[in-house]
């Protein structure tokens, strides 16, 4: 953003003459005023990209003056001028929200240089403005986390309400629905953009170091601690932190956290000094924090400290309707960062889409997409395409082993579990895979036991009390 108009405000007629002459010479447009009163009328008839102030003017102070215009046009850049040369007056203007300060007399090329620092600075300002709604725009709810299902509309209202807020937020969801992504769009649509968004997953920092990754260490904190490290409590100040994982953070850990939460005050390892922070915390969890907290691996305290505002991300089958748009903006996204031509799903591309099981949720629709776009040779995307989400036939067709099958298939069915509730999954699998394998092999025998046994490669008795066992009904002959 150039610099256009200034307002120059001194009861020096001589002073107002020369600032007048040298900045039109420039090809600014410049106005004068020889009192503050004066300069404050100007303000509120037009918008003025610089102001030049005096500090003892009559009536309005320079200083107060300086004051209105930093609360009341934060976008005009303040220099202040006087003939004053001392601390008091120096600190008190920057302190005040001065971009500079002139001692007078000055050289006009000071005055100059200041003017072009001020232009640069003016830009850089707009750039980052730019880039704060650009980032808006991207991250706002409905665009960069896509969905108009009624799970995600649930969703976006409680975004709407709690984005601005500093409150504590604790997103759940199963892996690849998207929490970092909700915890990213609360930051960018906050009070807080600009400031930095940190991010720490708890379960991939090992425990011995996952307290110094939170609080940093002083140097010779420890072996090997041959430099102070700040830790991502000191980096968010101001700002975000996003603490993934959480439920697998040690208990001990746990209780430090909870106190940070409370005082608002760290310590780094091996130090003394405390250290004030202002971090916003949203927390996130693919387990159930209230199960653990039955079990005793979570704080309790700790739990209603960040559970202020929940949010559960729907898994990507309880939002099946969304599976289309999805599908369309992972394409184009493909096309973006891979550099391919557009590429499109068939109906029955995305029928498939939608009775698959999504284990691995959005992202693993993402990954697929990706996948496919980029080794597939065709413009429309088929079934075949995807062989990783077809059915027996094709995935042998393929060359793959029926393990892999299989693999796929108990994927899928073990993501509509919650298996933290669970305490005899291997029997109930094995009960359901021999039930349907043993069925199998007796139609294809026509209820023959001993070729069945033969074939299975276990017992005549073992097979009969696995018969009993799993309530099978053997048709002889059939």
């Amino acid at each position: 953003m150039a610099i256009q108009r200034i307002l120059v405000a001194d009861d020096d007629e001589s002073i107002r003459w020369v600032l007048s002459k040298a900045l039109k010479k420039q090809g600014l447009n410049v106005d004068l005023a020889e009192n503050g009163s004066q300069a404050r009328n100007l303000a509120r008839k037009r918008r003025y990209d610089l102001a030049i102030l005096d500090i003892k003017m009559p009536g309005v102070h320079g200083l107060d003056l300086l004051k209105q215009f930093r609360a009341d046009y934060p976008d005009t850049l303040i220099i202040i001028m006087t003939a004053e040369a001392t601390m008091e007056h120096a600190v008190s203007a920057m302190k005040n929200g001065a971009y500079d300060y002139l001692t007078k007399p000055f050289d006009l090329t000071a005055l100059d240089a200041i003017i072009l620092k001020a232009e640069k600075a003016a830009e850089l300002s707009g750039r980052i403005d730019h880039l704060k709604e650009e980032l808006q725009e991207h991250y706002s709810f409905g665009r960069s986390i896509i969905g108009n299902s009624q799970p995600m509309q649930e969703i976006y209202k409680i975004l709407g309400r709690v984005a601005g807020s500093d409150v504590t937020i604790l997103v759940t969801g199963e892996s690849g629905t998207g929490k970092e992504l909700i915890a990213r769009a609360i930051h960018i649509n906050s009070q807080r953009l600009g400031s930095p968004f940190i991010a720490l997953n708890c379960a991939a920092i090992p425990r011995e170091l996952l307290e110094t990754e939170l609080f940093g260490h002083e140097r010779g904190a420890f072996t090997g601690a041959t430099e102070r490290k700040t830790g991502k409590f000191e980096q968010a100040d101001g700002g975000t932190l996003f603490l993934d994982e959480i439920g697998d953070m040690p208990l001990e850990l746990q209780a430090k956290l909870l106190r940070v939460l409370q005082e608002k005050e760290i310590t780094r390892t091996g130090g003394n000094q405390t250290l004030r922070v202002d971090v916003r915390i949203v927390a996130a969890s693919n387990q159930n924090l209230a199960s653990l907290v039955k079990e005793k691996r979570f704080r309790e305290d700790l739990y209603y400290r960040l559970n202020v505002v929940p949010i559960k991300l729907p898994s990507l089958r309880e939002r099946r309707d969304d599976i289309p748009v999805l599908t369309n903006f992972f394409l184009q996204k493909s096309k973006q960062d891979l550099d391919i031509e557009d590429k499109e799903c068939n109906a029955e591309t995305l029928d498939l889409f939608r009775s698959h099981g999504w284990p691995g949720n959005v992202r693993e629709l993402e990954n697929v997409i990706k996948r496919a776009a980029l080794l597939s040779p065709n413009q429309v995307l088929t079934p075949a395409d995807f062989p990783e989400l077809l059915g027996v036939e094709i995935i042998q067709r393929q060359g793959d082993s029926l393990e892999s099958l299989v693999a796929q298939k108990l994927e899928n069915s073990l993501a509509r579990i919650n298996l933290q509730e669970m305490n005899n999954l291997y029997e109930m699998v094995l009960h359901q895979v021999e039930r349907p394998l043993i069925n199998i092999v007796l139609k294809k025998t026509r209820g023959n036991q001993i070729k069945t046994a033969e074939i299975l490669g276990i017992n005549r008795n073992t097979l009969r009390k696995k018969i009993k066992t799993l309530e099978i009904e053997v048709n002889r002959g059939s």
